[in-house]
């Protein structure tokens, strides 16, 4: 129990994260605006971003050309009515550290979507 208390006292490992993803968001979010739609979010550690085409297909696309990952908004909402809220969108989770983030997202922007 002493080092549980211990552990959830410390705030500083939280102030140093959120201080890497206030970093991260700096760094990719113009990156990716050069060729996604995407704001930051209030809070967050990734980022919603509208596709240009079907999202499973920019995710795959992606993927193959550039290889980096990311999720396809669809896989992440559940159809209602008809309509999937999170298709046409894709997560990008900025867990990787900030230089990474940094060319994960300029890889992002130079990406051609319709080239197959």
């Amino acid at each position: 129990q002493h080092a549980s208390i211990a552990a959830w006292n410390d705030e500083e490992h939280v102030r140093e994260n959120r201080r890497l993803y206030v970093e991260k968001f700096k760094a990719a979010v113009p990156l990716l605006k050069q060729a996604l739609e995407v704001e930051v979010p209030d809070a967050s550690f990734y980022l919603w971003a509208k596709t240009p085409i079907d999202d499973k297909l920019y995710a795959r696309r992606l993927y193959e050309k550039k290889g980096i990952t990311v999720l396809p908004g669809s896989f992440l909402g559940r159809e209602v009515n008809g309509v999937n809220p999170g298709s046409g969108y894709i997560r990008i989770a900025l867990v990787a550290t900030v230089p990474e983030v940094t060319e994960a997202a300029k890889r992002i922007a130079e990406f051609d979507p319709f080239e197959e």
